[in-house]
């Protein structure tokens, strides 16, 4: 276990950041808002910028700007025998290719990340809540919209008890609430409405935060990608009994995710159309069952930051088409397997 939170430091020049791998989302968002820039990336405040790049990096901007590994200009790496390597798309390429969506640890230890930051946006925050719903009204609607609305709106869906649509729009007040009335009209049932427009990023980031999550017993979870809509009888079986901290977390792909080539960089998943997470207490036999009725109706491919120890396809599952490419630059850089975990190439 290598500790690098010292290595935190984000330095910021003509739109390019150098950022140590130790930072945190927070503390990036933060620096970045300063000089009026920021990342498409996530909302979790002590998420590391490093893992979540390696990996893809999943956020609210990425339907307009792709994965923070698109963003991924060049980083440097320790190697398993000491070498220093500073990479990107001219000096050690295949490393460079590979460090943009296979994961975390597999060729050697990043210590630092170069990145094309993209001007920080002034957005529009929604969050809209459904008491009681009926969950498979909502998601037989959510799959059709949100994949394809404009790119400028990501709006992801979570059920539990109730369901919250929740996300922003790079788009003024009246345009954002004008798109998500049709989603409501579809869905045939009025929420409960906050729409606030006019909010830096940085802000918006921060007060998703507030949003509620599932309390109580250790929560375990399991997700898989999506090229084509859940069939009606599944949508049924994942939404029959969502209580006790069962929780189905829908995130729109599309957009500029989509527009980039599965072999332009080891993030092989750029044909889905969403991501399902499932999230239940540890001991809750419903979290597996209900996992293996959705990945019938899966692409068979799961997300590398949303590790999953049952795959039994696992590097097919992460990395797809790719997965030869990735071995061979895997071979060249840590030939004796200095970096290895169950599920390491």
């Amino acid at each position: 276990m290598l500790d690098l939170a010292a290595l935190d430091t984000v330095a910021v020049a003509d739109g390019t950041a150098k950022i140590g791998a130790g930072a945190r989302l927070a503390h990036v968002y933060t620096a970045l808002h300063a000089r009026g820039r920021t990342l498409p990336a996530g909302c979790g405040a002590t998420v590391g910028i490093a893992g979540l790049t390696l990996g893809g990096g999943i956020g609210l901007l990425g339907r307009v700007h792709g994965l923070t590994s698109d963003r991924l200009a060049g980083a440097r790496v320790v190697l398993a025998d000491g070498r220093i390597a500073d990479c990107d798309a001219d000096r050690e390429p295949d490393l460079f290719w590979a460090l943009r969506g296979a994961g975390g640890g597999q060729f050697g230890v990043v210590v630092s990340l170069v990145f094309d930051t993209v001007p920080e946006p002034v957005a529009t925050r929604f969050v809209l809540r459904w008491r009681r719903p009926s969950h498979a009204d909502l998601v037989a609607a959510w799959q059709e919209w949100a994949p394809d609305a404009p790119d400028e709106i990501t709006a992801d869906l979570a059920l539990g008890e109730d369901a919250v649509l929740f996300g922003a729009a790079l788009l003024d007040e009246p345009a954002t609430r004008e798109l998500l009335q049709g989603f409501c009209d579809a869905v045939g049932a009025a929420p409960e409405t906050d729409v606030q427009g006019g909010m830096p990023f940085h802000r918006l980031k921060r007060s998703f935060e507030d949003l509620d999550t599932p309390g109580g017993a250790i929560q375990r979870s399991r997700s898989a990608f999506f090229a084509h809509p859940l069939q009606p009888s599944t949508i049924a079986a994942l939404t029959a009994s969502l209580t006790g901290g069962r929780r189905l977390n829908f995130t729109a792909m599309g957009g500029a995710y989509n527009r980039v080539p599965a072999a332009a960089t080891a993030f092989a998943h750029r044909g889905e159309r969403f991501m399902l997470q499932l999230v239940a207490p540890t001991a809750d036999p419903w979290l597996d069952e209900a996992w293996a009725a959705a990945y019938g109706d899966s692409s068979k491919r799961v997300y590398p930051n949303f590790p999953d120890p049952l795959l039994t396809d696992w590097a097919t599952a992460y990395h797809g088409r790719n997965l030869d490419r990735l071995r061979a630059v895997k071979h060249a850089y840590d030939p004796d397997r200095c970096f290895s975990f169950p599920q390491s190439l």
